[in-house]
């Protein structure tokens, strides 16, 4: 069964209370979500920044001149909405959206789905999140991602992109090295994957996993007998930057088959 109750938010967002009750067959449980929406200005080059405890979050890049943010709550009943405020703020020091559990707690079942479409030239200042996953497409100017626990995945980056995955892995399509970029990606255990639509014809290329195999396709220069796995190559002028590291898990750098 279910029961459909809307709400007002606090900052004017409309949000959508949903009670659903699994079968007993398949066990007795109660679970509601809600939604909120809302619509922020920004001026160009303005940073943003995200917190969230577990969520998935996904962001996306186009060319509208806004920010829109869609934030779904799940949690285990009505009450514990209060457990897990939405924070939406635009202020001199950028756009700022929190989905933080109260008390720095950490549970699983309190959880949401972030949902942010940005100008592909946005400034994501900072996105941090516990668990959960996050997804980045379309984005070309900055992007600074901590995940401790869950799956980076991103499509068609560029700019100054640093991508961190504590417990998970992170995988990359098609970027693009930029002159003035950087692309740093580290895992601490788990998978790290880059495929380039096509092999760059400029870049510093460096590969280190501590307890792990390096595989690419692009030609590097490779120390792998003994300890660390280490790889490098230098192409055309040598810069930007692509430097990946991992301390438990395998690298693989690959380009797409045309």
């Amino acid at each position: 069964m279910r029961i459909y109750n809307r709400v007002m938010w606090r900052a004017g967002a409309s949000t959508a209370l949903v009670l659903a009750a699994i079968a007993p067959s398949l066990g007795a449980a109660v679970g509601v979500s809600d939604r909120t929406s809302r619509v922020v200005p920004l001026v160009a080059g303005t940073p943003i920044r995200i917190e969230a405890t577990v969520a998935d979050v996904v962001i996306t890049g186009s060319t509208r001149s806004d920010v829109r943010v869609d934030v779904e709550r799940h949690v285990p009943g009505p009450d514990d909405l209060a457990r897990l405020p939405v924070t939406i703020d635009s202020g001199p020091d950028g756009v700022h959206i929190a989905v933080v559990q109260d008390h720095d707690a950490r549970h699983a079942d309190v959880r949401a789905i972030i949902t942010i479409a940005v100008p592909v030239d946005a400034d994501l200042r900072s996105v941090r999140v516990f668990e959960g996953s996050v997804k980045l497409t379309n984005l070309t100017r900055a992007c600074d991602v901590e995940l401790r626990r869950g799956v980076i995945d991103a499509d068609r980056l560029a700019g100054r992109i640093r991508l961190e995955s504590g417990l998970g892995g992170i995988d990359v399509r098609d970027p693009e090295l930029t002159p003035d970029g950087v692309m740093r990606l580290r895992v601490f255990n788990g998978p790290l994957r880059v495929r380039f639509a096509r092999q760059p014809a400029n870049a510093r290329i460096l590969a280190v996993t501590l307890n792990g195999a390096i595989a690419s396709e692009i030609p590097l220069t490779l120390k792998d007998q003994f300890g660390p796995r280490f790889g490098e190559s230098t192409l055309g002028t040598g810069n930007p930057l692509l430097s990946a590291d991992v301390v438990k898990g395998d690298i693989t750098l690959s380009v797409a088959r045309r």
